[in-house]
Parts: C-alpha cells; sequence; structure tokens
C-alpha cells in the first residue's frame, strides 16, 4: 500500500492526533445554541495562507486574537474560539491551520533513558582510564562540586572527534557565526568570550517574549548553556590545556524559545526562527543548532516547523538537528531532526573510558531511522553521554540532578549534546572553507564520518542507527568532497510546493529495512557503496513510495531483530575515498 500523500485544501479538517495524519487540524465545533453553556475557552493555533497580511486580516475579522507574526511561514499565530475556527476554515485566504504544538529539547534524562553515572575520581573531566567495572562501590565522587571550585576539567570530545587537530593548526571556528536556538545561554566568561577574550556573543533574542534579551541571564533551564558551551565553550581545561568547546573562537547568537521547564511552543519556536533569518546578513550567521524534537505527525514538508527550518537552509544556513532521544526503535527520528537536507545526528557513548575506543557503543536513547518518507536518518554520529557543559546549579535541570554538577560544569546526555558537538565542527569547516554550501558541509561530514565496524568487518549497528558514522572534524575540514549530499533535492520547489520528496529506504516482507538501489543492503548485514551516497539522494514523490505493510501515523514499527547494546566495537578509519571504504578496524 502507498503511503499517502497529504493535499489538504482550505475545506479539509483531520479529527484529531489519533487520526492517521493527527497534526495538522482540529474539528471544528457547532455554533452554540441559545440557552446552552458558554463556548470553550480559546486555542492556540498556527493559521496558515497565501500571505501572511491576508491572514492577519482574516483572523481579525473572525475576532481570533493574534499572538504571533510568522511571515516565514506566511501564517500567524492566534488563539480562536471553535466558532472563529470554523470561520477562517470558510475563508479563501487560509490555506492551512494547525494545532500549535508543544515541544522540549532532547535532553535524554527526561525521556527515561537511563544514564550511568561517569564515576569520573576526584580530578573530574581528565582522560582516566583506570577500571570502572566496580559498580558495587557507590562511594564515587560525582558530587564533587565543593571540591572543584575554580577547577576547569578536561572535555573529551573535542579530542574523539579530532578537533584538537583542527585546534591545533589555528582552526578554532574564528569568524563563523553559530546560532543556537534553545532554553538561552547564560553569562559566561567561556560563553561571552572567544579564546583571545573578545567579545564573541552578538545577539540575545528571546523568541517567548518577542524582543531582544534585556542584560539579565536568560538561561534558567541549563539546557541551551550546556549545548552552546559544547559549541563555542573556550575555557581551557586539564592537564594539557585543551579547549573545552568544539570551536572556541566561533562567533556566538542565541535565541531563547524554551522556558525554565524546557518547553516551547511551536509559535515560539517559529518566531525565532524568523527572527535568526531576518538577521542572518547582519550577524553573518552560517550554522543553526536545534537540540529539541517532536514526534511527528505529517509528512515533513507539511510540518510549519519544519517549513521554517527549511526556509533557513534554502537562505545558506547549515542546520543542525538532534535526531531525538526515543531510540533504539526504528522510525523514531523526531522533527526537525526528519528533514532530509538538515544534517541530523545521533548519539555514540564512550563507555567512560575515552582512552578505550573498543567499548565504546551507540546510545541506546538514540533515534533511530528511517523517516516515514524512506529517508535514511541520522546522518552520522557524534558523542553524547555524560557531556560536560556549562549549566549554573540553580537552573532547573542541574538543580533537579546535582550529583551531576562539577563546579560550573554538569554532565547531560541526550542527542542534544551530539548535535552541539556537529555544529562545532561545522564552524571550523566553514573557517577552513568558507566557500561550502550547506550541501557541501553534509556532504564532506558524512564522506569524512568513520562508520563502526565488528571484528569481522561488518556494521556493528545498521545505517539506520548510525547513518554514515562517527564525526571526524578533521576529515571533514580536510576534506575536497563535494556534492555527494540531497542529490535530486530542491529545498526551492518543496517550500513550494511544486515537489516533495522520498528516499530510498524501504522494507521487505520479512520487516527487513533496506536501502533501494543497493543490492544486498539489509538491516541485518553489510552494506555497499555503488553510488557514493546513495541513501541521501530523493526522488519525487509522485513516483509512489511503498511500504509492504502501510504505515499509519498512530502505529509503529517494530525491528525484525534485536540488538545487544552491551557489545563493544571500534570506530573504522571510515573512507578513504568517497567510493571506498576502509574495512580494517582502528587500533
Amino acid at each position: 500500500m502507498a503511503v499517502p500523500t497529504m493535499k489538504l485544501n482550505k475545506k479539509s479538517t483531520i479529527r484529531s492526533a489519533a487520526a492517521m495524519i493527527g497534526l495538522v487540524f482540529l474539528a471544528c465545533t457547532a455554533m452554540p445554541k441559545a440557552g446552552t453553556a458558554p463556548e470553550a475557552p480559546a486555542t492556540a493555533f498556527i493559521v496558515q495562507g497565501t500571505d501572511s497580511e491576508t491572514v492577519t486580516e482574516a483572523v481579525r475579522l473572525a475576532g481570533g486574537a493574534i499572538t504571533h507574526e510568522l511571515r516565514i511561514i506566511r501564517a500567524v499565530g492566534a488563539r480562536l474560539t471553535a466558532t472563529q475556527l470554523a470561520a477562517l476554515e470558510a475563508h479563501d485566504a487560509v490555506t492551512r491551520i494547525y494545532e500549535d504544538r508543544k515541544i522540549e529539547t532532547d535532553d535524554a534524562g527526561k525521556s527515561g533513558s537511563a544514564v550511568s553515572n561517569p564515576r569520573y575520581s576526584h580530578g573530574a573531566g581528565y582522560s582516566d582510564d583506570s577500571d570502572d567495572s566496580d559498580d558495587s562501590d557507590d562511594s564515587d565522587d560525582s558530587d564533587d562540586s565543593d571540591d572543584s571550585d575554580g577547577f576547569v576539567p578536561y572535555t573529551e570530545y573535542p579530542r574523539l572527534v579530532g578537533a584538537e587537530q583542527l585546534h591545533a593548526s589555528g582552526i578554532t571556528g574564528d569568524g563563523i557565526t553559530v546560532a543556537v536556538l534553545d532554553t538561552g545561554a547564560r553569562k559566561h566568561q567561556s560563553l561571552d568570550n572567544d579564546s583571545r577574550g573578545r567579545n564573541r556573543r552578538l545577539a540575545t533574542y528571546d523568541a517567548i517574549l518577542g524582543q531582544m534579551d534585556q542584560g539579565d541571564d536568560d538561561d534558567s533551564n541549563g539546557h541551551g548553556s550546556h549545548v552552546a558551551s559544547i559549541i563555542v565553550g573556550s575555557q581551557r581545561g586539564g592537564p594539557s590545556g585543551s579547549y573545552n568547546g568544539i570551536a572556541p573562537d566561533a562567533r556566538l547568537v542565541s535565541v531563547k524559545a524554551f522556558d525554565r521547564n524546557g518547553q516551547g511552543s511551536y509559535s515560539d519556536a517559529i518566531r525565532g526562527l524568523e527572527w535568526l533569518l531576518d538577521h542572518q546578513h547582519t550577524h553573518g550567521i552560517r550554522v543553526l543548532n536545534l537540540s529539541f524534537s517532536a514526534e511527528p505527525r505529517s509528512h515533513y514538508w507539511d510540518d510549519p516547523l519544519n517549513q521554517a527550518v527549511m526556509a533557513l537552509w534554502e537562505a545558506g544556513i547549515v542546520v543542525v538537528a538532534s535526531a531525538g532521544n526515543k531510540g533504539p526503535e526504528a522510525m523514531t527520528i523526531g522533527v526537525p531532526g526528519n528533514i532530509p537536507y538538515l544534517v541530523t545526528v545521533g548519539s555514540m557513548s564512550d563507555g567512560v573510558t575515552p582512552g578505550q575506543p573498543g567499548d565504546d557503543f551507540l546510545a541506546s536513547f538514540s533515534s533511530a531511522g528511517p523517516t516515514v518518507e524512506g529517508f535514511v536518518k541520522p546522518d552520522l554520529v557524534a558523542p553524547g553521554g555524560h557531556i560536560l557543559g556549562i549549566a549554573d546549579s540553580t537552573s532547573q535541570i542541574p538543580s533537579e540532578h546535582p550529583e551531576w554538577q562539577y563546579g560550573e560544569y554538569f554532565y547531560m546526555s541526550g542527542t542534544s549534546q551530539s548535535a552541539a558537538v556537529v555544529s562545532g565542527v561545522v564552524a571550523l569547516m566553514l573557517q577552513a572553507d568558507p566557500s561550502l554550501s550547506p550541501a557541501d558541509v553534509k556532504c564532506r561530514l558524512m564522506s569524512s564520518a568513520r562508520p563502526a565496524m565488528d571484528d569481522s568487518g561488518a556494521l556493528a549497528y545498521s545505517i539506520f542507527q548510525q547513518g554514515s558514522g562517527l564525526v571526524d572534524a578533521y576529515g571533514a575540514a580536510t576534506s575536497r568532497a563535494r556534492r555527494c549530499a540531497n542529490r535530486g533535492l530542491d529545498v526551492g520547489r518543496d517550500l513550494a510546493g511544486i515537489e516533495h520528496y522520498g528516499g530510498r529506504a524501504n522494507v521487505d516482507a520479512d520487516g527487513n529495512y533496506y536501502i533501494m538501489g543497493l543490492d544486498g543492503y539489509l538491516w541485518t548485514n553489510g552494506y555497499l557503496w555503488s553510488d557514493g551516497y546513495l541513501w541521501s539522494d530523493g526522488y519525487l514523490w509522485s513516483d509512489g513510495y511503498l511500504w509492504s505493510d502501510g504505515y499509519l501515523w498512530s502505529d509503529g514499527y517494530l525491528w525484525s531483530d534485536g540488538y545487544l547494546w552491551s557489545d563493544g566495537y571500534l570506530w573504522s578509519d571510515g573512507l578513504t575515498e568517497l567510493m571506498s571504504i576502509n574495512w580494517v578496524p582502528h587500533e
């Protein structure tokens, strides 16, 4: 059965989130009769039309209260009663009415995923390869905040992904602006100033209030500061004095779209994205980090948040999104990570032994593909387990988990952290070659990544779990690859509604996921490279897209085979050339 395309007109409604495509419309209720109870309170919606000005006038004529101007998607946010909703549905200028969905930041702890105690000793954060196997000893120093005042720990992830090699050669993200749309970013020397003490925070915008930052610390949650510090942290830690951020000299723009509890709305996030697009050239924004997700309830092109994100990609901004923390089940990639154009990132963990790559593993919380449209996601993975970053102890997440605090630093796990690592890597790549387009950045990231291999030379994890493998900053920044990602996709035509696209993933009669066009590729065995990154290509959705058992939005898919997460593996050296693989594991 073919997956149905969603061709909705202005008269269309869909009953609820329990219906097959449950994001888009809420049903209208009848106008109350005289003597009946008062109409229910107004509800938040996003009203889209031919242009935002006409839609604004339509909402006002219907009596609705406009809350957000969302020109980026030709829409407004509005609070509407059922009667007002019915009037707007009949208006010629209105093409879509969406529920204003709630979203939240991607923190693995919130999703119920177990996060192992880092168990670092008093020298927390230093490269410590001692035996941590005795889990019966609870006398660890996980709550060392009183002993660590003034001590800057060493974050392992710049070395793990090869960023330290670039730092040594002067590639530190200098001149590249990274925007972070999150819970805000606290005022801190490591975030406000680069490694040479220069002010690098260019702007802070509050998308919840719709105004520029008023000068106060604006991150009461802690998530946004943690993510930003992974990307641009300029402090040096550990005995070697290495940088704690991936791109310590990159410039920072912070957009707050999530509250103290890490929760936000589509309308606030879209307003923040519109502000970034409006100020792209003012601040030279080249990279955008999105460390949040929501469950997909429509095709990628019909989601209003996705439409706004796609507009930034079309404008030349490299968008890096977290895959989500709903793994390890299949088809769990969240919005906006399900957009085919973006760089979508999953998580690996170093087993709390960063010097021993043999026990690294794919994080069980990391969401897996494919997407409903058949695209392979995530595109690659990055460190995301027990990641050290800056977070004030009084902010929400650290205050709820003081055992993970270490001075001004805090341990957090999730694909949020993995996306931040890759956003930092992208800043390094763009300093090395400012001419790169977003698609070519994605191409070089994928072509240089190191897939996880087992001892027999086969994939340790499916491409639907690890994508092209573990990010390699040095390999990506020195790569010459181009035009190997997003071939066959046109974001402008996609946004205009002229064409929409499907990927090459499918499922056979036995429930095995595979890539169409790569003979022999199944979930349970290795893969072939017959035409570069064939799986990142797209084709016209109108050509048809088959799933063996169909797909309903309310249903889920289970992998045909289970996987053990305790098995260790090595990250291979990756692709020596675009079309070949080095099957010899690292030593």
